[in-house]
């Protein structure tokens, strides 16, 4: 492994082959701007599984997806994985499955899940992946109720009878079988007998598979805390992934080897991450690690072992691994010896966390790794932009792909991005008034985010995330709130004291924060207090109202005007949650619905004394 040599010495990039930063625009008299790519995009598989079928046999012996099972490795080739796909598809159509009766998958990543997912896909019966917390974590089973009813499901599967005991009795009705894993159900059958000699039927059903059949249900949040089914077609999915092909060349030439802890009932993980492995013929190396305590070490064991050439992860991912990076060298020497690029989404990246990856890197192996981004949405199968090149500046997401086209409408000083492909979805799953409210009227989906050239005179430089058009608000002078990039500075200003915060102040006379704190971080201020302190003491503890009180000064100092300038604080003692929608699953969260379950504590931001719990500046 090379080092670096000199501070001076001129820094290499490692050859990757990527499409060149370029962007036509139409511009219109009323202000919209039409973005597209100036290439067209290339010929695409009518469905995923048709991709399957040519590395079957193009590369037979390659490892399609590996997991850890204890000390040893599961693993299943190209070959082997269809014909267990052909054998579980032959089972399947006997059950009398279709889009008025799929199947639902309760349990997280693994071979079975993924053997099931791409069985269904090859005779054509929907399925939908279901995050695991709505049958683990959540108390009511509310989320999980209301997918069930919207879907009517024929089949449901979990990994483990005991595990998901609760949840299917709870929600699942009794004309729906049951298959489970392991711990076997009294109403369930094993997933080792889900198979069946294949027949014509198979592969008569394989053939009727069109570019318009729904290949999956996939469910997002929205503003009423209850999660929507975005319909995901086989044109969606292998449209989507011929964009990001045409992006990343060099997929063409190397299929990809990735380690993957992203969640597969989220669009990132399911539709961009596994559709990546699959298309490209590369090998899926199931990460059972999450960016959480406990549980990141998991991925520091397998990025130990696993060298991946591409590797993507959320900013939490990014930020819980650097410990580790900065004091294992053999993880990091294994991690950077043949990566080619390093991809984050799902939210905004700390300026300085991405610096100290992209740094990291360079003093391991002396040469730059892209350090690449995009933007996207369940919606859109999920790519939709993407920073192609190297940036100063993590917030850059780039610009369309061929295929896409992009409409940025002017709204109150942004620009609203809308989208129109074959990436698109259709809709929502039996919700027609939804699906209408999310398409204008030249049928472009309206994706809710608004844009900002990154210099507006080179347009080919890229786009800039600029918030969500729902979250923003005005004050009480008129004066408009950009919710996304107030709240992408304050974290970044607190770090690392700040886990996530939610922005109030609309029609009030300055604007004021709930912080969810981070209490490692935050407990570090506090050394007098015994360890095992509660949440609110540690966030009455004078030390680190003190810290706090100097971080909202300091901001304030540097604001522009009542726009970004936050004058009142309140550190939250309760985690966000789950149940009433104050969270997602994978722990975003939802501005509104936080504001709506806690509106008691944003009154007691905005009486004119404020109590003690409030951390508060002049308002001036």
């Amino acid at each position: 492994m090379a080092s670096l040599q000199k501070a001076d010495a001129v820094r290499r990039t490692r050859a990757v082959r990527l499409c060149a930063p370029e962007v036509a625009i139409d511009r219109r008299a009323n202000g919209t701007l039409y973005l597209s790519s100036p290439h067209q995009l290339g010929p695409y598989a009518d469905r995923l599984t048709d991709r399957l079928v040519y590395w079957a046999e193009t590369a037979p012996d390659r490892v399609f997806m590996a997991e850890r099972d204890g000390d040893s490795l599961r693993t299943i080739t190209y070959r082997q994985t269809l014909l267990e796909v052909r054998r579980i598809g032959e089972a399947l159509l006997k059950k009398r499955l279709s889009a008025e009766r799929p199947i639902v998958i309760l349990s997280g990543n693994d071979l079975e899940h993924a053997l099931l997912g791409l069985a269904a896909n090859y005779v054509g019966i929907p399925y939908a992946p279901i995050s695991p917390a709505y049958s683990l974590i959540s108390s009511d089973f509310g989320k999980l109720r209301h997918i069930v009813n919207l879907l009517t499901p024929g089949l449901v599967f979990a990994c483990d009878g005991a595990l998901y005991a609760r949840a299917i009795d709870a929600v699942v009705p009794p004309d729906a079988e049951v298959v489970v894993t392991r711990n076997i159900l009294p109403r369930a059958s094993l997933f080792s007998d889900l198979v069946a000699q294949p027949t014509a039927a198979v592969d008569a059903a394989y053939a009727s598979v069109t570019p318009d059949t729904i290949a999956k249900f996939l469910f997002t949040s929205r503003s009423t805390g209850m999660p929507k089914g975005v319909i995901n077609t086989q044109r969606m999915w292998c449209a989507n992934q011929q964009m990001l092909r045409s992006a990343l060349q060099y997929l063409q030439d190397e299929p990809p080897v990735i380690v993957d802890w992203a969640p597969w009932h989220h669009t990132a993980g399911g539709n961009h991450d596994v559709g990546l492995v699959l298309y490209n013929g590369g090998t899926m190396h199931i990460d059972a690690g999450k960016p959480l305590p406990g549980a990141i070490e998991e991925t520091v064991r397998n990025l130990k072992d696993i060298a991946p050439t591409w590797y993507f992860n959320v900013p939490k991912g990014y930020e819980a691994l650097l410990p580790f990076m900065r004091n294992d060298a053999a993880l990091r020497e294994n991690f950077f010896s043949r990566l080619k690029v390093l991809w984050f989404a799902g939210a905004g990246l700390a300026q300085h966390v991405f610096d100290e990856w992209k740094d990291l890197a360079h003093r391991t192996c002396g040469e730059d790794i892209f350090f690449l981004t995009g933007l996207g949405s369940t919606e859109t199968a999920p790519y939709a932009f993407g920073r192609m090149w190297d940036a100063e500046n993590s917030a850059n997401i780039g610009l369309p792909p061929p295929g896409l086209d992009v409409k940025l409408v002017p709204l109150d000083g942004k620009y609203e991005a809308r989208l129109r492909g074959p990436n698109i979805t259709p809709g929502y799953w039996r919700e027609p008034t939804l699906t209408a409210e999310a398409f204008d009227q030249e049928g472009f989906y309206k994706l809710g985010d608004a844009l900002k050239f990154d210099n507006p005179a080179r347009p080919e430089k890229g786009l800039l995330f600029d918030g969500r058009i729902a979250e923003d608000f005005k004050l009480a002078t008129g004066t408009w709130v950009s919710v996304g990039p107030l709240r992408a500075t304050f974290i970044a200003h607190c770090a690392p004291f700040v886990k996530d915060v939610v922005i109030a102040g609309a029609d009030r006379d300055f604007i004021s924060v709930l912080i969810f704190p981070d209490l490692d971080a935050c407990r570090r201020l506090a050394l007098d207090l015994p360890k095992d302190a509660g949440v609110a003491d540690i966030a009455a503890h004078e030390s680190v109202r003190r810290e706090f009180r100097f971080l909202l000064d300091s901001l304030a100092k540097a604001a522009t005007g009542s726009s970004n300038r936050v004058a009142r604080a309140l550190l939250l003692d309760t985690s966000p949650s789950l149940d009433v929608g104050e969270a997602t699953d994978k722990g975003s969260i939802n501005q509104r619905m936080v504001l709506r379950h806690r509106a008691a504590l944003v009154q007691e931001l905005y009486v004119s004394t404020p109590s003690p719990r409030v951390i508060a500046i002049d308002e001036r």
